[in-house]
C-alpha cells in the first residue's frame, strides 16, 4: 500500500515513469475485468484504453484517504463499462478471451480450456448481475473482497454473501451437467 501511494504521489506530479508502473501494474487486471463484459475485444481494449485516459485526466484531483488506488480505478473502469453499455444500448454480456496461458501449440488443451470457459461463461449468465460483478471482480480482476465492496457500494460482508451464494450457484448448475453427462 505504501510503494502504491508513493507511485500515485508521483504519477500526481506528472512523473511519468510512476504513471507508466501504475499502468503496468493494473492494465492486464483492468482489461479482464472488461473483457468479461463486453461482447468483443474492441470493445474490451477501446474501453480499457478510456479507463487510463480518464485515470489520467482525473489523477490530479485524486485524493489519498486510506482508499486504495485500486478501488478508485476498478470504479472507472466500472462506469466506463456502463457508460459504454447506455451509449451503445448494448446488454450486458459475458464473454471470455482466449487465455495467453496455454500455449498455441497444443490444441487439443486450447480446446478442452476454451470448452471449459465457454461452459462457465454460459452458467455465469444464470446469476444475478451484482453476483456476477462480484465473481467478474474478484477473480478476473483479482481484487480483495475489500476492494470489490468499496466499488461495488457494498459491506464487505454484503459482497462475501453475493460470492458464497454465487459460487454455490455456479456448482450446482455445473454438478448438475456432469450428473446429466453421465447418464
Amino acid at each position: 500500500m505504501q510503494d502504491e501511494e508513493s507511485l500515485v504521489r508521483r504519477a500526481q506530479q506528472n512523473d511519468q515513469q510512476a504513471l507508466s508502473s501504475l499502468y503496468e501494474e493494473y492494465f492486464e487486471r483492468v482489461y479482464r475485468y472488461v473483457a468479461v463484459r463486453m461482447r468483443s475485444r474492441l470493445d474490451a481494449e477501446d474501453i480499457t484504453s478510456q479507463v487510463f485516459v480518464k485515470v489520467v485526466q482525473s489523477l490530479p484531483s485524486y485524493k489519498l484517504r486510506g482508499v486504495p488506488f485500486s478501488a478508485w480505478l476498478f470504479r472507472i473502469a466500472r462506469n466506463q463499462v456502463i457508460d459504454h453499455v447506455r451509449k451503445h444500448s448494448v446488454k450486458f454480456e459475458t464473454a471470455w478471451i482466449e487465455p495467453a496461458a496455454v500455449s498455441q501449440e497444443d490444441p487439443t488443451k486450447l480446446a478442452e480450456l476454451n470448452m471449459a470457459i465457454d461452459e462457465m461463461v454460459k452458467t455465469l449468465v444464470l446469476l444475478t448481475e451484482a453476483q456476477r460483478e462480484v465473481i467478474q471482480l474478484r477473480f478476473a480482476a483479482e481484487l480483495s473482497i475489500a476492494e470489490t465492496a468499496r466499488i461495488m457500494g457494498k459491506s464487505e460482508g454484503a459482497v462475501k454473501a453475493l460470492q458464497y451464494s454465487a459460487l454455490v450457484a455456479l456448482r450446482k448448475h455445473l454438478a448438475d451437467k456432469d450428473d446429466d453427462r453421465e447418464i
